[in-house]
């Protein structure tokens, strides 16, 4: 009896000895002392600004100008912190009716690419030095005074969208948030909204000057910026353009690339001398093949595995003249060939790979036997040079980002990019490739004083002219607002600007395009 009753009291000293412990524990915490620090919560975002003066000489007048590197805070709808902006500007000092001084927003593409390449390569005031369709030695770098700078013209503010160059997401945001077509244009038309604002230039007549992706932004954020904010553009610069996506995108079962490649394949063959009957000029040879790409070749590949191997011979022959590669090779491509096997293909016999974003680049080829090209050559010609300039012109004299990483693109943005976008204009079907077609129409209807110019490189095979020309030839506007539209070309690639000759004339249109559109 006494062992049973024993047994049972052993719960209610279980209980008792938790309840102790429990006591002691919370005596133990409540005497330590109650002042120790928490943990430091994080700095809030700030904006930075260094102003510095300088002077350029430009067409015989000397210009004084504030260069500014600085940042802009973005914010949510709640008034919270999202994002540091950077931006460099560079501004008249002795304007004094900013309502009759243009201003533009210059940014490259990607996406996931900073504005290094525009800044340091185009119209701001310092200009790195390069090679002309070759290789730059590395450093020392030269970095030269810009003769071909816009400043005469307008002001200029270079832009780097949120996870390049120095911007970044801030408080609960993270990079990623801004990585799609339509964040990507939110975040921007809210920085040009601020930026207009602060600097008293809702007045000043506008531009939007992008290159690549730029272009496809441009269209977008323009109309953003006009049905959403009611802020209009007197112009927009459309650098190596590509406003559908479809265009340039090799896709099984879709012909229209191979269409509009040919032409810029025929250019690139020529310069490299290729061609068995190679002619003295190159004009006739591009017109020739414009003929031959939408009349016999469009016809051939519309056909699709009806075309017998008569007509596939017949058209291959004639495909052979215009872009240099063997009628075996053509034959075994079904007439198809994309853009990373013609890179390869067309100099292989001389072990060199044929550059991408300018045509005229070269560069040894590793792989001999393989179908795809390795690596752009016109790229990495250019990234050391660009790269190097760019972090010591920013410390040393803009007087900015000491202790910061400049990120000249963000492979991660590129790879991780959001393309949905909900356009301008009613579509009809299924969701396609990435179009702004109807960003611009709507923003050339709702604003017809809006001045499109189109700037296209001959040897570029990133975003080719011909794709170009079908675009700007097929949005339906009426025809005195297709009068607005302008297209320039040049002996160059895709950044036109890396040849002295073309950024003079580069430099000529756009700053006769912006008097124009500013007086009208």
């Amino acid at each position: 009896m006494m062992r049973v009753k024993n047994l049972r009291a052993l719960p209610v000293l279980a209980l008792s000895l938790i309840a102790n412990i429990a006591a002691l524990r919370a005596q133990e915490k409540d005497a330590k002392p109650a002042d120790k620090p928490a943990e430091a919560a994080a700095a809030p975002a700030k904006e930075e600004s260094s102003v510095t003066d300088h002077t350029i000489r430009i067409g015989g007048q000397t210009i004084p100008y504030k260069a500014t590197a600085a940042t802009i805070l973005l914010k949510n709808e709640k008034e919270e912190p999202t994002a540091l902006v950077y931006y460099t500007a560079y501004t008249r000092s002795d304007a004094k009716d900013l309502s009759q001084r243009p201003i533009s927003f210059v940014y490259n593409g990607g996406p996931g690419s900073s504005s290094v390449w525009l800044h340091m390569g185009s119209f701001s005031p310092r200009r790195v030095v390069t090679v002309n369709a070759g290789a730059t030695p590395p450093a020392p770098y030269k970095l030269a005074e810009n003769p071909q700078c816009l400043l005469d013209k307008t002001d200029l503010v270079f832009l780097d969208p949120v996870g390049t160059g120095f911007s970044h997401a801030v408080g609960k945001a993270q990079d990623k948030d801004f990585w799609g077509v339509d964040q990507d244009v939110k975040s921007l038309a809210q920085f040009i909204n601020t930026y207009v604002s602060r600097n008293t230039r809702w007045n000043s007549p506008k531009f939007l000057i992008g290159e690549s992706y730029g272009t496809f932004r441009s269209a977008a954020l323009s109309n953003y910026l006009q049905s959403h904010d009611g802020l209009y553009f007197n112009g927009i610069v459309l650098i190596s353009s590509v406003l559908d996506l479809g265009t340039i995108s090799f896709n099984p079962g879709e012909d229209k690339p191979y269409i509009f490649y040919l032409p810029s394949y025929a250019a690139t063959a020529w310069y490299h001398k290729v061609l068995k009957d190679r002619p003295d000029n190159l004009s006739p040879l591009l017109e020739e093949a414009r003929q031959f790409a939408q009349t016999e070749y469009a016809g051939a590949l519309m056909k699709g595995s009806k075309l017998g191997e008569t007509e596939k011979s017949a058209v291959a022959k004639k495909l052979s003249r215009y872009t240099g590669l063997s009628e075996e090779y053509l034959i075994k491509a079904h007439l198809r060939v994309n853009l990373p096997q013609f890179m390869k293909e067309l100099q292989r016999a001389r072990g060199l790979t044929t550059g991408r974003l300018d045509a005229r680049f070269s560069g040894w080829s590793y792989d001999l036997l393989g179908e795809y090209a390795e690596y752009d050559p016109q790229d990495v010609a250019i990234t050391g040079p660009f790269t190097a300039a760019f972090n010591n012109y920013v410390r040393d004299e803009l007087k900015f980002g000491q202790d910061k990483v400049y990120h000249t693109g963000s492979d991660e943005a590129g790879n991780n990019w959001d393309w949905k976008h909900r356009g301008g204009g009613e579509n009809f079907g299924f969701p396609g490739s990435p179009n702004v077609e109807g960003d611009l129409i709507q923003a050339m209807l709702a604003n017809p004083h809006l001045q499109v110019e189109v700037e296209n490189g001959i040897y570029d095979l990133a975003t080719p002219f011909f794709a170009t020309e079908y675009t700007m030839e097929h949005l339906g506007l009426p025809e005195k607002l297709q009068k607005n539209i302008h297209l320039q070309y040049y002996d160059a690639g895709h950044m036109m600007y890396l040849r002295d000759e073309d950024l003079a004339k580069l430099k000529a249109n756009i700053a006769g395009f912006i008097d124009g559109a500013s007086k009208q």
